[in-house]
Order: structure tokens, then C-alpha cells, then sequence
């Protein structure tokens, strides 16, 4: 339940900000709210740092500490998340049973919907690359790799919560020299999280398509994974529903061959040739000794019929 107090809006521009945070068929992208807790090593600090720099400029980052535990009390959280008009959150912390601690989370109808603690083993920041970096706004690729992430329902929200992360709008198009920045996530056989930042170089490849090499920018994050907190399975579902306008409906009595061609069967009902209009065109259109004949063949059979 919130406690926010919601206020009537009194100016045009009020409007229009509560008009913005109603339901749409096609949500806005995710904003992020970046805070730390009571306690924050160096790291931590730096990596939300960079992280927040990679996000801009759909994430808020919240320089006071704040006495907050996600996992034994997420109300305050969700009521900052709320105040500050963002569905996702990452929450840095330290202390001696868990130190480096980052915690990814959402929220689904202003809720707790699914959370991860990862613990930071190693870091490098963008400040250790020193090479060119990637512009601001640009949407990245992701890139998960290894067999890991299918292994259990906390490994595949993890890998949903990270697409939620790092996603910006949706495109239709795309083009080549617009993808600059590639994420990359490794999970390896002991279950340790990689985090690798790249940009795209395009090289001359004496083809008209170039030649692509990757160049580590950074951050370098090294996680383990420590707790999880993830919806149930009803929830979940109904996070994910829909709405039936989004919805494409299969198109009865089409097929494809391998050719790709579409072949459609239509089925049509008795038809009465005899009464089909066929005369519109100006070329077939009766002359005058046809309708005399016509007339004349009707009047016979209406005398016939008297007699």
C-alpha cells in the first residue's frame, strides 16, 4: 500500500505528469533510481558511478545515504522508487558479513516484484581504460553467454532483471554505424557473474560489409551470486500479460512454402451466376434489339402461362 499522498493537479503542466504515469498500450522505457545504504565502500561507489553513466539519462542517482535494508524491510525503498517516478532500482551496500554488495531490483504496480544481491569480487572502472568511450544515449547490445543461464528460475529472472536493466526503447530499425556498445554477461561453471563493456569498431574490410572488432572500455564487474528474492509464479505471469491490442492474431487459412510464398484458401458460399451483374462495362451492355427480344420472349411466356 502507498503512502504517498496523491495530490489534484492544479496547472497544465501537473496535468500532463499524472497523465504520463498512467497505464499506456506501449510503456515508457524504465527509469532507474541509483542509491546507496548507511555504509558504501570505495568500489561500490565507483561502480554505481559508472553504471549510472552508462544509463543516463533514464536513471536518478541519489547521493545521501540512507539506512535502508532491502531484504528485511523493502517499504522505504519502494516508497523512494515511487517519490522519485522509477520502476527499477540499484542499491550498493557493504558490510562485514556482506561486503561490496549490490543489489538489483523492480517494481511491478509500485511493488516489489523481483530482486538479486550480487556480491562485487572484482573491479575495474572506466577510469582504468584509457581509450575512447562510447557517446551518451546510446542503446547498447546485450550478449549472454554460456549454458548457465537456463540452469534455474533465479538464474533466468536474473537474466530478465539484467535486460530490464540496460534496455532503453524499443526500435524498429537499426542502423550500422548507430551500434557503438556492447554488454556482454558470462556465467561461468562456478556461477560467477561477468560484466564486460565493449565498443564496436568498424574496420575496412574491402567488402561492403566491414570488418568488426571489439574494444574493452569498461567497467569490468566480477559478481557472485548471493540472494535472491523473485516473484511467484502467478505474479510473474501476470507482470508479463499483455493487453489483447498488442496481441497478434493468427490469420485463419494462410500457409508458407519453403519458398516463402503465402498461399491463402478462401471459402465462399452458393452463388447464383444467373443474377451476377456482368453488364457494368459500356462494351456489354445490351443493344436495342436485344431488349426487344428479351421483351418479347417474356410477353410470350406470360400467354402461354394464361392459357
Amino acid at each position: 500500500m502507498s503512502l504517498l499522498r496523491i495530490r489534484k493537479p492544479t496547472t497544465r503542466k501537473g496535468k500532463q505528469v499524472l497523465l504520463n504515469r498512467e497505464p499506456k498500450l506501449l510503456e515508457n522505457a524504465k527509469n532507474t533510481l541509483i542509491l546507496e545504504g548507511r555504509k558504501c565502500s570505495g568500489d561500490i561507489k565507483a561502480a554505481l558511478k559508472d553504471l549510472y553513466n552508462l544509463k543516463k539519462p533514464l536513471a536518478k542517482r541519489l547521493s545521501r545515504s540512507n539506512e535502508i535494508t532491502p531484504f528485511e524491510d523493502e517499504i522505504p525503498l519502494q516508497q523512494l522508487a515511487e517519490k522519485n517516478e522509477c520502476s527499477m532500482f540499484m542499491f550498493g551496500s557493504t558490510s562485514k558479513k556482506r561486503p561490496n554488495n549490490l543489489i538489483l531490483g523492480r517494481l511491478y504496480e509500485k511493488e516489489l516484484l523481483d530482486m538479486v544481491e550480487l556480491g562485487l569480487v572484482k573491479y575495474r572502472g572506466l577510469q582504468d581504460f584509457k581509450n575512447e568511450k562510447i557517446t551518451e544515449n546510446v542503446k547498447p547490445c546485450l550478449v549472454f553467454n554460456g549454458p548457465k543461464w537456463t540452469q534455474s528460475d533465479e538464474i533466468r529472472r536474473l537474466k530478465c532483471l539484467l535486460i530490464d536493466a540496460f534496455h532503453r526503447e524499443t526500435v524498429e530499425s537499426l542502423r550500422l554505424q548507430g551500434m557503438e556498445h556492447v554488454l556482454s554477461f558470462t556465467l561461468t561453471e562456478d556461477m560467477t557473474l561477468l560484466m564486460r563493456s565493449y565498443k564496436i569498431l568498424l574496420k575496412k574490410s574491402g567488402q561492403k560489409t566491414p570488418r568488426i572488432e571489439l574494444m574493452e572500455i569498461g567497467p569490468a564487474c566480477d559478481f557472485v551470486i548471493r540472494r535472491t528474492k523473485i516473484a511467484s509464479q502467478d505474479l510473474y505471469k501476470l507482470a508479463r500479460k499483455r493487453p489483447k491490442q498488442l496481441k497478434t492474431l493468427k490469420k485463419k487459412n494462410l500457409s508458407t512454402d519453403v519458398f516463402g510464398n503465402k498461399h491463402g484458401q478462401v471459402h465462399l458460399g452458393k452463388q447464383n451466376i444467373h443474377k451476377i451483374q456482368t453488364r457494368k462495362v459500356k462494351a456489354l451492355k445490351k443493344v436495342m434489339e436485344e431488349r426487344k427480344a428479351e421483351k418479347l420472349n417474356g410477353n410470350e411466356a406470360d400467354s402461354a402461362e394464361e392459357e
